[in-house]
């Protein structure tokens, strides 16, 4: 039912009246027709609507108009039949009224059609702005909403962190090659989780060829804990590296993208010791 209202409210059967569609868009008009009484009943009551126009606003011509066409037309008639009564020009009168009424009432109903149209048209492109900015603005909202709950839940898990024994906190300050970098690396004993916070990480913003890569001091040998990127746009707060089950100390070097078997010492940005 829903779908033959707006296919109603379209103006697609108005064309189809006036003959103004495609034979694909004829046809899809007449199977839809076949289907639907409310189509069906909606195409009869526009042409009636149409018929009752044109009766109603059509221009009946002056009576001596056709006489006078057909005088100049064949001016010897007009002297030998001068005398006698134009029954022929009334009956010629009275064949041509309906093509008369049918004429008037298809430029009536274009003009009208037209202005339909353009007014539905200028409707429907405002229509869809205001669609489109409200979709936009619905996404942005439900972004900032999204988030805002990531990182209310990252706050609590740090809280929960803090809280916790098992967690050990690894603040870790810049070298010689980065003397300004920082961060902070979360270990905890326990479960070997290995997470770094974000928010407070200070490290220069890397290029698309290298990569910050995360390194565990175990038994005085390095292991990789992973890769990752320094964005100054990012939301995330929290971010979880590979498991570690000892250490004695972490550090961050800048390798090229994808990280390095072993790390490059001369690219070492921060390092610290764990306190036992």
């Amino acid at each position: 039912m829903e779908d033959s209202s707006a296919y109603i409210e379209s103006g697609i059967l108005e064309l189809y009246i006036l003959g103004q569609l495609s034979a694909s868009e004829m046809l899809e008009v007449e199977k839809r027709a076949a289907a639907s009484p409310e189509i069906r009943r909606e195409l009869e009551a526009i042409e009636i609507a149409l018929e009752r126009y044109a009766l109603d606003n059509a221009v009946e011509p002056r009576q001596n108009l056709f006489a006078e066409l057909e005088t100049k037309l064949d001016p010897v008639k007009q002297t030998s039949n001068s005398s006698q009564p134009p029954t022929p020009v009334a009956l010629h009168q009275r064949s041509t009224k309906p093509l008369q009424y049918a004429l008037a009432a298809c430029i009536a109903l274009l003009v009208v059609s037209g202005i339909a149209l353009i007014n539905a048209h200028s409707k429907l492109n405002q229509a869809e702005e205001q669609i489109i900015a409200l979709r936009t603005e619905k996404d942005r909202y439900a972004s900032g909403m999204n988030v805002l709950k990531q990182t209310n839940a990252e706050l609590q898990t740090v809280a929960d962190m803090l809280e916790d024994s098992n967690w050990a906190i690894v603040p870790l300050g810049g070298t010689k090659t980065s003397p300004t970098s920082k961060m902070m690396v979360y270990w905890n004993r326990k479960s070997q989780d290995v997470v770094l916070d974000k928010s407070r990480m200070k490290l220069p913003e890397n290029d698309q060829a290298h990569q910050y890569q995360l390194w565990a001091i175990v038994a005085g040998k390095p292991v990789d804990l992973g890769v990752f990127d320094m964005k100054t746009d990012s939301t995330q707060l929290l971010l979880k590296m590979k498991e570690v089950g000892k250490a004695e100390a972490f550090a961050v070097t800048l390798e090229k993208r994808g990280g390095s078997v072993n790390p490059t010492m001369e690219n070492m940005v921060v390092f610290a010791g764990v306190s036992i």
